[in-house]
This record gives C-alpha cells, sequence and structure tokens, in this order.
C-alpha cells in the first residue's frame, strides 16, 4: 500500500499502524465528534434510522468476517441475530440478569449456537453449505416460535424493560443512540484489529484456497469453526443491541428477507474490507429511506388496486436493482471505489505514484 505523499515509515510499528498519520487521527476525530453530536441535530425519525444502521453495522460485520474473508456462505445470519436478541430478553426477563451482562453472553450464545450450525462446514462447501445455513434460518425462527412458550413467549414474544447502568436508564431514542454507536464503533475497531491477526489471516488463506491453507498447516476445519463463531458472536451481539432498541424480543423480527439484506450489505458495501460493512449498511438503509418517500408519490400515478402490491415490493425491486448493478460494474464493492479514491489524494501531487 502507498503512502501519503512525504510519508516515510521509519520503524515497524508506524508501517503496520492502522492511523499512520496525523492527518487520519484527526479524520476519526472528527467523525466521532459528529456522531456524538448527531442526536442534538437530528429529529426522531432520523435518530431512528442512525440506530438501526448502527445495530445493521455489528450484524454485517460478523457476517463480513464469515463469509467476506473466511469465504463461508451464510444466508441465515438473521436467525442468529435473533438467537441474541432471545438470549437478552430471557435473561434480563426471565432471569433478572442487568441489560449489560446479558449484552456478552448474547453474543457468546449466538457463537456457541454457531459453532452447531457450522459443523457441516467439514464436509460442505460452497452453495451446500448455504443451504445448510438456510436450514439454520429456518429451524431457529421456528423454535423461537414454537419451542418453550412458556419461556420464550411463543408468537407475542418477550418483553423486556429499558437497560440500565447504575441509576442512569437507557430509555429515550438519544441515550439508546450513543448505547449502539459506542458498541457498533468497539466491535468495528475489534474486526479490524482481528483481521489483521494470525486467526485472521487464516481465514483469508482458507477462502482463498483451503486446500493450499492445510499444506501450509492450517487447521482448516477448526479455523471454519472459528469463524462461525466470531460471525455468530457479532450477530449476538447485534441482536442484544436490538432487545435494547425494541424492549422485545418475537420470532417475525428475524425473517429469512433480512438475511438477505445483511447478505447484500457486504456485496455492496465490499466483501473483505473492514469498512465494507459500513458503506453497505449506509447505502442500502439511505435506499429504503428513500424508496419509502418516493413510493406514496410513485402510488398516487398508478390505479388505486396496484398501489398496495406496488409499495410494498418497490424497496425490494431496488434493492435487487442495486445489488445487481454493484455485482456487475463494481464487484467488490464501494470499499474498493473509496480505496481508489485514497490512492489519488495519496499520491498527490504527483498524477502516478513516483518511480
Amino acid at each position: 500500500m502507498t503512502r501519503p505523499a512525504g510519508i516515510l515509515d521509519v520503524r515497524y510499528e508506524t508501517e503496520i499502524a492502522v492511523l499512520r498519520t496525523g492527518g487520519q487521527w484527526g479524520a476519526l476525530g472528527i467523525f466521532l465528534v459528529v456522531l456524538a453530536v448527531l442526536p442534538l441535530l437530528a429529529d426522531r425519525a432520523t435518530l431512528t434510522t442512525l440506530i438501526i444502521m448502527g445495530i445493521w453495522v455489528v450484524a454485517a460485520h460478523g457476517l463480513n468476517l464469515l463469509t467476506g474473508y473466511a469465504g463461508q456462505i451464510s444466508i441465515g445470519h438473521a436467525a442468529f441475530v435473533g438467537v441474541g436478541c432471545y438470549t437478552t430478553a430471557v435473561l434480563v426477563a426471565r432471569l433478572g440478569f442487568n441489560y449489560f451482562l446479558a449484552l456478552p453472553l448474547a453474543g457468546l450464545s449466538a457463537g456457541v449456537v454457531g459453532l452447531v450450525f457450522g459443523l457441516p462446514s467439514l464436509r460442505l462447501k460452497g452453495f451446500y453449505l448455504a443451504m445448510a445455513t438456510l436450514a439454520a434460518q429456518m429451524i431457529l425462527t421456528q423454535a423461537f416460535l414454537y419451542l418453550w412458550p412458556e419461556v420464550l413467549g411463543g408468537a407475542l414474544g418477550i418483553s423486556i424493560p429499558p437497560a440500565n447502568l447504575f441509576w442512569f436508564h437507557f430509555a429515550s431514542s438519544e441515550s439508546i443512540y450513543y448505547l449502539v454507536v459506542a458498541v457498533a464503533v468497539l466491535m468495528t475497531v475489534a474486526a479490524k484489529n482481528l483481521v489483521r491477526t494470525r486467526t485472521g489471516r487464516a481465514f483469508v488463506a482458507i477462502r482463498d484456497n483451503d486446500v493450499a491453507a492445510e499444506l501450509m498447516g492450517i487447521p482448516v476445519f477448526v479455523t471454519k469453526l472459528k469463524a462461525f463463531f466470531v460471525g455468530c458472536f457479532f450477530a449476538g451481539i447485534a441482536g442484544a443491541l436490538w432487545a435494547g432498541f425494541t424492549w422485545s424480543a418475537r420470532s417475525d423480527q428475524f425473517p429469512f428477507i433480512q438475511s438477505i439484506w445483511y447478505l447484500g450489505v457486504i456485496i455492496i458495501g465490499g466483501m473483505g474490507s473492514t469498512v465494507g460493512p459500513v458503506f453497505g449498511v449506509v447505502v442500502v438503509r439511505l435506499l429504503n429511506e428513500f424508496v419509502l418517500r418516493i413510493t406514496p408519490w410513485i402510488g398516487g400515478m398508478v390505479p388505486a388496486e396496484m398501489a398496495g402490491p406496488l409499495g410494498v415490493g418497490t424497496g425490494l425491486v431496488a434493492f435487487g436493482l442495486l445489488a445487481t448493478l454493484f455485482l456487475i460494474f463494481e464487484p467488490r464493492g464501494v470499499a474498493h471505489a473509496w480505496e481508489i479514491v485514497k490512492e489519488r489524494f495519496r499520491n498527490w501531487p504527483f498524477v502516478y505514484p513516483p518511480g
């Protein structure tokens, strides 16, 4: 990777650092300040959208680690988010745990469930593994609905009280926003550092060629299980955040179509890149908000009997069209386009990198 013009690495610690220059640290500081002041500027609807985006970022990081880095296709990610949500609800509402103690336990429970459904990865890959994760989606959502109704609440689900930390209650949209953003930032940092470790490099080696990875001494099956555990751990944390946001856990909150949305997020944002899920969530959620605003206008231009089906299908059509365009014209996602823009700034004032 090239450095900004005039920047030379003179120490190994500098070369491997994520943030190498004062400008990069300054940009990060400005970004964090913007995140901190957004609740003061946004209305309630915008704040709700930002909270959902933060939760999606955490879930998408998990799927990106599993699919984008380790190459293990999963189309049941929403079900693992549901495991985290239900774990939080049961611990808080049924057993009296504090929400902030239930939060990491939700990640661990989803990770353990992910290990169980990751076992087929020993024999399966590609389309066949995707079908196994689809089975996870079906099994888990039905379990939420019919298993132990006296504990999981059946179709009504479980209601939980707002999270609290000592005397402070996370009952307002603003307080929930800060909770979600803080966790999303921490999980983004964790994902970035994980892919730079030996385990992260093993994920990439297995994704590129698992036979060659095994010949190099990488325990392929164990590493695949690690990928399932880590990816589902992130999903469980996202589920806990969802429970803290909605104060409930219900099976209909985690449909199969949501798993497809998560997969589309990392495709659009860029698989195998830490910033990819962030870009993907921003693009997809903004697209969804745009569709919600133009659908009534479009519905007024068609006969009344067509307005209802049009309103239901417009968002899915727009999402499918966007994902298809990215697969055709920019398969490496928004993250790759962002890297191209950064390279141009790194080489300024030179037109090309100096030889």
